[in-house]
């Protein structure tokens, strides 16, 4: 049977008392599990690969955006090759990819093969993680959903908390003397188990109709980053050389050919890389906005906190892990919080707040890293990351539903996979732009004295611009809806709105 036959096949309903999608629901939460927990282990990492393989500050900021460019540049796509090609199929390349760059990352020579296998494993993610929602959608019936996706957010807050501590006490352990490289080897049983596992137990899908893979597409969006990070990311080290101001304004160029492409592909086949329509929904593209800038913040703050807390202040990976517990934790509480209760009676009120709570948890954070110097303790931390969680989970959960609520339900699958794109874009962004805010205040050489006041400086100042990122973020949430709109659908009939990246899977008996 030909792929086109499977994909226009009768579409058998999932099996309510088949017990092996819960086998199969445990196996993609542990592959979403894994990404999540594999951005923030990597961050608490960051000083020790420094340290140990004398990697340059250029070196470690595409350790963590090059994951997320490779990423980012490839969700859509990843998400397209599973509807043609089938979610389970997808998913174990996916996932088989990702373990074999896990174990290149582990066993990196220098920092050149880590830069080159991290952008690997982000290319991996990319085919596995998109599928994780659709398989699900696909296996459970509609009334089990609920819980499913219930479970699944529980999963991203313990991917949250445990990353760091994770990283943290797996590079103060130094296992057989391997220092900072158990952080990507742990990986590899959970993915061959994961492999073995998926191929017995997941069920395959494909969508409902045959879609063409868009490459050309592709090529645009991964060459348009390029030219914009590339620069941003060297300049500094390179002395901004005129090359790199043409190149990010090529970039511009390089986006708006992208958009002409992508108008003229939707005309002509029906199946652009990108959904150019959805733009014309407002509360679509402010979210589109909100989540790109959004992502900018916290790729600045994540990885500026780190070099802070483990260079500047010379704490150990353990006590900076341990000291994002409050963070993580707020942000867990916060998420559970503004979903279940506070979003259904405020409606858009809850995000804005969040943006203006994490704002205040970044000034109070500012205040005090200021006050304190080098004599800062964790305690003295406690206050303004506990804020910031908060804020954040006040944001975070509710975002998607928020940006998705007018969204016609046909498009939903697009929709979701090009927010969870710019997020991750904007996140590139962030980390490119640490040349600019942190190291830019931060002398090239300086003398051990020196590192620390330095580094405390740079932090002051990156937290300056994050919290200007929240204020822009608190504005452009006016464009968002007041409260989460139902989906009327082409026959007039009114719908919930569709949980995140779901999609009408059929199933391939």
């Amino acid at each position: 049977m030909h792929s086109t036959d499977i994909a226009h096949a009768p579409t058998p309903q999932p099996v309510p008392g088949d017990r092996r999608r819960w086998f199969a629901l445990a196996i993609v939460m542990t592959a979403a599990f894994m990404d999540l927990v594999d951005v923030t282990i990597v961050n608490i990492a960051v000083p020790s690969i420094q340290r140990d393989e004398g990697a340059t500050f250029s070196q470690i900021q595409w350790i963590t955006a090059g994951y997320a460019l490779a990423f980012a540049a490839g969700l859509v796509t990843g998400g397209r090759l599973g509807d043609i090609h089938g979610r389970k199929r997808v998913f174990l390349v996916g996932i088989g990819g990702f373990t074999v760059a896990s174990a290149l990352c582990g066993l990196a020579v220098n920092p050149e093969m880590l830069v080159a296998s991290r952008i690997l494993q982000g290319a991996m993610a990319a085919l596995m993680v998109p599928q994780v929602l659709s398989i699900v959608h696909a296996t459970f019936p509609a009334h089990e959903r609920g819980k499913v996706f219930g479970l699944f957010g529980a999963i991203v807050g313990l991917g949250a908390v445990s990353g760091p501590l994770l990283g943290a006490l797996l590079t103060e352990g130094n296992l057989f003397g391997l220092e900072w490289r158990p952080i990507f080897l742990i990986n590899l049983p959970v993915g061959v188990a994961a492999l073995v596992l998926g191929s017995r137990f997941i069920t395959e899908s494909k969508a409902p109709r045959a879609l063409k893979l868009d490459l050309p597409g592709v090529a645009l969006v991964t060459l348009a980053l390029l030219m914009l990070l590339y620069p941003l990311t060297r300049g500094r080290e390179l002395g901004w050389p005129v090359w790199g101001y043409v190149s990010m304004a090529g970039a511009l160029v390089v986006f708006a050919a992208l958009v002409a492409y992508e108008r003229a592909k939707g005309a002509r086949d029906g199946s652009p890389l990108i959904e150019l329509s959805l733009f014309r929904v407002k509360s679509f593209a402010a979210g589109i906005a909100v989540q790109t800038v959004f992502g900018v913040g916290l790729g600045i703050f994540f990885l500026v906190w780190t070099l802070y807390m483990q260079i500047g202040l010379g704490w150990s990976a353990l006590r900076a892990g341990l000291t994002g517990v409050p963070f993580s934790v707020a942000v867990s509480v916060a998420a559970g919080v503004s979903v279940q209760q506070l979003v259904p009676r405020f409606g858009r009120k809850v995000l804005q707040a969040g943006a203006l709570v994490m704002m205040a948890g970044v000034l109070i954070y500012l205040m005090e890293a200021d006050r304190y110097g080098l004599g800062i303790t964790s305690w003295q931390m406690a206050l303004p990351l506990a804020v910031m969680g908060v804020g954040m989970g006040l944001v975070v959960a509710p975002l998607t539903d928020a940006v998705l609520s007018e969204v016609p339900r046909e498009h939903a699958g697009s929709a979701s996979g090009l927010i969870n794109t710019v997020q991750q874009m904007g996140n590139a962004l962030g980390l490119g732009l640490v040349s600019v805010v942190f190291f830019g205040v931060i002398d090239e050489k300086l003398a051990p004295a020196e590192v620390g006041p330095a580094f405390v400086n740079g932090f002051t100042h990156a937290l300056g611009w994050v919290a200007a990122v929240l204020g822009a973020i608190f504005l452009l949430m006016f464009a968002l809806p007041k409260r989460p709109a139902q989906h009327v659908e082409g026959d007039g009939a009114v719908h919930e709105a569709p949980a995140v990246g779901e999609k009408e899977p059929e199933l391939v008996p």
